[in-house]
């Protein structure tokens, strides 16, 4: 059996503004590195026997936090945040008010001008879950977009049937053989509130 531990980074000041980041490099903020902090006893918890991890700043330092600072051989573009074009850098709020594609990419059928839609990002990511060991536990520290391809690609889970992905959250899936069990979604240090934050 596959354990895959699926942790999202901690908040960024972009995520705290509600501006959309995507793949560009943004580090935590001070409340990213105490969320990634609180969570490090969880992820403890599981023993992971290997890590994986997005080459984003970000990821790094999460798994750093998390007590596996990754090393080159660690990092898999393929797990790297969707490339959002020209909605990089902008506020979430803004655009939402000039019409329904924020929402429609929210929900996986939009693709941002000039960037990845949920198709593209799942196509990537698939490469890495095939280039994961087939057994063991396994810590991939990655962001929102990626869980929640892994979760529609594995579990046929929409994206507007779940409650967004939070940062510093944990996810665990148990893979054996064809099937796919989703033990865990979401979870949180109950000393941490859970927030929303954009990509």
């Amino acid at each position: 059996m596959l354990k895959l531990l699926l942790v999202r980074h901690g908040e960024t000041t972009w995520n705290s503004s509600r501006r959309l980041q995507g793949d560009t490099d943004i580090p935590l903020s001070d409340n990213g590195r105490r969320q990634a902090r609180a969570l490090r006893e969880t992820i403890a918890g599981h023993k992971p026997d290997a890590l994986v991890c997005s080459p984003l700043s970000r990821t790094r330092e999460t798994a750093a936090l998390l007590g596996h600072p990754p090393s080159e051989d660690d990092l898999d573009p393929q797990w790297a945040e969707a490339n959002l074009g020209e909605w990089a850098g902008r506020y979430a709020a803004d655009i939402r008010a000039e019409g329904p594609e924020y929402d429609a990419w929210r929900a996986g059928t939009f693709r941002p001008p000039g960037g990845e839609g949920l198709n593209e990002l799942s196509e990537r990511v698939l490469l890495g879950l095939k280039a994961l060991p087939p057994q063991g536990t396994v810590l991939v520290v990655t962001h929102g977009g990626p869980v929640r391809a892994v979760l529609r690609h594995l579990l046929d889970l929409d994206p507007t049937r779940i409650v967004p992905v939070a940062p510093a959250s944990l996810t665990v899936l148990q893979l054996t053989g064809e099937s796919t069990r989703l033990a865990a979604y979401n979870v949180v240090p109950p000393a941490v509130e859970p927030t929303e934050a954009p990509d």
